[in-house]
């Protein structure tokens, strides 16, 4: 598989996503920019400081939070399982950029929506979301690591290796996504040596048996 060879801008977005984001992995039982924020106005900045002060309370709300600063808050509030807090931040954070003068994506918002979208059990707008990102910025690794695993979660197998896949291609070195590869694999043969053994292959039960020990992290008889 050739390497990928991104744009200059496009990976420095990919460096900032990956330092920022938390990628998804698939369930143990399957062991498987920060941009210059756009001019808004007083308004718009503070009714996002409202909805980010209960983790905040400290923060000086007299002057407008900065991109990276909207964006880890949200991060840290889906790190500690509020997930329904950082969908309203995430919402305050879209009306306000869409008030903006120029107004413009911003793709970790984007990738933080589906996270909490994802948590929510919401995986069809999570899906949706991870889908665009794959289209819009297919450089990225994160999108198409997580677009992975919510096939995987749909059994969607075939479709989940593909993706995770691509995450590979954009970034060979992506542990997360070579680890979620590795247990799509194991679920993909477990169905094949069942397969088999439902054709009367000798071995293949057995053999079905202990990829699923493997997946569920128990010992092999």
């Amino acid at each position: 598989m050739s390497d990928f060879h991104p744009r200059s801008a496009n990976a420095l977005l990919a460096s900032a996503l990956l330092a920022f984001a938390l990628s998804a992995v698939l369930p143990a039982s399957a062991q498987t920019l920060d941009d210059n924020m756009p001019q808004s106005s007083q308004k718009g900045w503070r009714g996002l400081a409202k909805v980010l002060d209960a983790l905040s309370p400290s923060v000086d709300t007299s002057i407008p939070p900065s991109a990276s600063q909207i964006t880890d808050r949200i991060t840290r509030l889906l790190d500690q399982g509020r997930n329904d807090e950082a969908l309203q931040a995430i919402e305050a954070r879209k009306q306000e950029l869409a008030g903006a003068s120029s107004p413009g994506t911003d793709v970790q918002l984007m990738f933080l929506e589906a996270r909490a979208l994802s948590a929510l059990a919401r995986h069809d707008e999570a899906t949706a979301i991870y889908r665009r990102m794959t289209v819009d910025y297919p450089e990225l690794p994160e999108p198409w690591n997580n677009l992975g695993t919510e096939y995987f979660r749909m059994g969607q197998l075939e479709r989940a290796r593909e993706a995770l896949q691509m995450a590979l291609m954009a970034n060979p070195n992506y542990a997360t996504a070579q680890a979620n590869l590795g247990a799509v694999q194991l679920q993909l043969a477990q169905q094949a040596f069942e397969k088999a053994a439902s054709s009367g292959v000798p071995g293949a039960q057995e053999k079905a048996q202990q990829t699923g020990s493997i997946l569920d992290g128990q010992p092999s008889p």
